[in-house]
This record gives structure tokens, sequence and C-alpha cells, in this order.
């Protein structure tokens, strides 16, 4: 009876331990791009971040209005809608004195320009992916 339960807490143990070790890589994999509106910009007017797959975190400071977030590969027409990288644009928008986050967003290397259309901010806010 002592083998079994040994045995058992034992399955248990490493089931705890894979499924604990899956979340980590998970973790790991997905990294998080903070930014803060103010009223008429981005306090963060450059970033640079290594390949791989981002959630965009956007803080509206104090803006007074609802912000949002467009990212677009820099030198296409940020005002045509078919060159924003939808997924990174934030799941609502971000009401006064909040945080909202975007999808999971996969970037290769090179550079991106971000900006928010509803502030407005300026769209030389920079994003490189070295």
């Amino acid at each position: 009876m002592k083998k079994t339960i040994v045995s058992l807490l034992f399955v248990l143990g490493m089931v705890f331990a894979a499924n604990a070790q899956d979340k980590m890589m998970k973790d790991k994999a997905v990294k998080t791009i903070s930014l803060e509106q103010t009223s008429g910009e981005f306090t963060q007017k450059q970033i640079t971040v290594s390949e791989g797959t981002y959630v965009f975190d956007i803080s509206n400071n104090g803006v007074g209005h609802d912000v949002g977030f467009v990212l677009v590969k820099k030198g296409q027409d940020v005002q045509n809608p078919e060159n924003h990288i939808q997924t990174a644009y934030v799941t609502q928008p971000v009401k006064t004195g909040t945080t909202q986050s975007s999808n999971p967003t996969t970037l290769e290397k090179g550079e991106y320009v971000y900006f928010c259309p509803l502030n407005p901010t300026s769209t030389d806010n920079t994003l490189v992916v070295k």
C-alpha cells in the first residue's frame, strides 16, 4: 500500500512539474512591451527588441478620452488599414487611467512605426527589431 501511495505521489509530482515547465516555456515565448500615452504623444519614442512574439500593453495616462494602438512596418502607408499589423491592435479602446493589451504579435527583424489615431500621436515613434 505504501508503495502504491509513493508511486501515485511521484506520478502526480511529475505531472505538476511538466505542467509548470510548459507554462514557463509559454510565458517565456511571449514577451510584453509596455507603452504609455499622454496627451498627444507616446512617452517612449523608440524601442529596440529582439525577434519574437510580443503583447503590447498600452496605458492611457490622463489623455481624457479613449486611445488605441497601431503598428505598421516602416515604409508602408500608415493611413492604409491593410498595412496595419492587426494583432497589435489593443483588444478594446483604452480608457483614461487604464491599460489594455493586444493579442500576441510576432515581430521579425526590421523597423516598425507605431501611433494612435485616436489621441492623435505622431507617426515617427519607432520599434526596431534586431
